[in-house]
């Protein structure tokens, strides 16, 4: 453990336990990182995780959806939740007065939500809503079609949401089962940083979380292959078309990451970077232009996005392409390399003055290493990153085998194939 002011317990029970104690702060973020998500699921139960992290707010055997409302209002801060591909978290962030309430809070609801079937319909209505509102909303849509596309029939393709018709036949036994199967101690992370100890928390869960006999269930997944392809979806109601450009990336624990991090950054991953500065700064042809790397346990995938005029889409296009085939074939400049470095190590300082930032970074890290890395030692990491480095990345991420894309917009044709992908960065 490289922070003294960090310790890690394994309960009885076990759950695991970090606590970074934080005297000079005056608040506190906690919260529950469950190892479960969409990608976790079978496929009777798609949709599920998501279904779960509404559920569990909306009562408990001892609290009404009410009495968690009101409670949440007294706080004063946040409590909140979300589920990703492979982990769900319920957390709050608090004054430290308050860190007692809201423990027994998040702990009530993680071990003792009530599903009734009121509330559960009630939630479906809401669920179905909020699918919808993926559809309306083209910017969050045409990644999720992308993804979709770029994994099909493997779990980290699949929606988080789940679908219309997934959640439309999940009931009460499903919901109980699938929470049942996943939410044991020994699959749960507790995370806390702030102005707290230890000896505030550690009686608490273990009172709470008593040593169960049966094992959680785990399901693994092994690494998805990419499926090359060139989708159109036609909204003509949109003024705009919507792109996504994507082809493999790296896994969360690759060495690479690194790396792959800072060639994000000279692609597309801040306001100086290439697709910036030529398709909105010079060119002015999008509002909206940027590049992301996704890595996850089994798997990655590097994705650039833009939304622009139908006019000008073969312009975005094919100046990201060029873009992409000059930083494989010719890497990327001693002041790029410099700069993006520059960023990257900004941003990671910058959030270390967050305690909730803290904290989910402690979950993800014990997540995806089962160890903590410093600051320092992230740095040096990024400042031993080389030229060369960039080069052999974009080898695997400029790849003519798995370069996809998705459009979403008001037009006949995507005007491009799978073939002319590989040939424009062959």
């Amino acid at each position: 453990m490289n922070n003294p002011n960090m310790t890690r317990h394994v309960l009885p029970s076990g759950l695991t336990v970090l606590i970074e104690t934080l005297p000079y702060v005056r608040s506190v973020a906690l919260g529950y990182y469950l190892r479960s998500g969409s990608a976790v699921e079978s496929i009777e139960h798609s949709g599920a995780s998501h279904f779960l992290e509404h559920l569990v707010f909306k009562g408990t055997e001892r609290r009404s959806t009410a009495d968690i409302a009101k409670v949440i209002d007294i706080l004063g801060g946040d409590v909140d939740a979300f589920t990703g591909k492979e982990y769900t978290s319920f957390y709050a962030h608090v004054l430290d007065e308050q860190v007692l309430t809201a423990l027994d809070l998040l702990t009530e609801i993680v071990v003792s939500p009530r599903f009734t079937a009121d509330d559960l319909e009630s939630e479906r209505s809401v669920i179905l809503e909020e699918i919808k509102m993926v559809e309306d909303t083209p910017d969050d849509l045409v990644h999720e079609i992308f993804v979709g596309s770029f994994w099909p029939d493997h779990p980290l393709g699949r929606p988080i949401l789940g679908t219309e018709e997934t959640v439309g036949r999940l009931g009460r036994e499903q919901i109980l089962d699938h929470y049942h199967e996943t939410f044991h101690p020994a699959n749960v992370i507790f995370c806390a940083s702030g102005n707290v100890r230890p000896e505030q928390i550690i009686p608490f869960l273990e009172k709470a979380f008593p040593p169960l006999s049966a094992a959680p269930l785990r399901r693994e997944w092994s690494a998805p292959s990419p499926n090359q392809h060139v989708i159109l979806r036609e909204k003509r109601e949109l003024e705009q078309v919507h792109l996504c450009l994507g082809s493999k990336g790296f896994p969360q624990q690759d060495d690479s990451r690194y790396a792959a991090a800072i060639f994000n950054t000279v692609l597309g991953g801040g306001m100086s970077s290439r697709l910036f500065q030529r398709i909105r700064e010079k060119e002015g042809l999008a509002y909206t232009v940027m590049s992301y790397h996704n890595g996850y346990l089994h798997g990655g995938y590097e994705a650039v996005y833009a939304a622009c005029v139908p006019k000008n889409l073969k312009r975005v296009l094919a100046i990201t392409l060029e873009e992409m085939r000059k930083i494989k074939h010719d890497g990327a400049t001693a002041d790029e390399l410099a700069s993006a470095k520059l960023h990257l190590k900004g941003s990671i300082l910058l959030s270390l003055e967050s305690t909730v930032s803290r904290m989910s970074g402690m979950a993800r890290q014990e997540y995806y290493f089962q160890r903590q890395f410093s600051a320092d030692e992230i740095i040096d990491c990024i400042d031993r990153v080389t030229l060369e480095d960039i080069r052999s990345v974009a080898e695997t991420i400029v790849d003519p085998e798995s370069l996809s894309l998705t459009i979403l917009g008001n037009l006949k044709s995507p005007g491009m194939s799978t073939e002319s992908l590989r040939e424009a960065v062959g």
